[in-house]
């Protein structure tokens, strides 16, 4: 299992954060930048292939699964006191 830092992230113009990430990506690993759809992350956390969290330069929080009222899986941070999903303050991936 890998650890990667999500640096950026591909967002949908959709009001609800639940349905809002379309896209995670981190900088460089031994394979060169990466990135994931959503629905491929979430595979990933929840089957223990990779694990993937948010450095903001003070701390880092993991990202995670939650499931909206509507049985719909996304991508969120562990909460940090700061930031409700860290995810949607990354830039934009290139």
């Amino acid at each position: 299992m890998a650890d990667l830092q999500v640096t950026c992230v591909n967002k949908i113009d959709r009001f609800d954060p639940t349905d809002r990430i379309r896209r995670i990506g981190g900088g460089t690993t031994t394979l060169g930048s990466w990135t994931r759809l959503q629905q491929d992350a979430i595979r990933e956390i929840d089957n223990g292939i990779n694990r993937f969290y948010v450095h903001d330069g003070r701390h880092s929080v993991w990202v995670i699964v939650r499931t909206s009222q509507f049985g719909n899986k996304y991508l969120t941070t562990e909460p940090d006191g700061e930031s409700q999903n860290n995810l949607l303050s990354l830039p934009e991936c290139s």
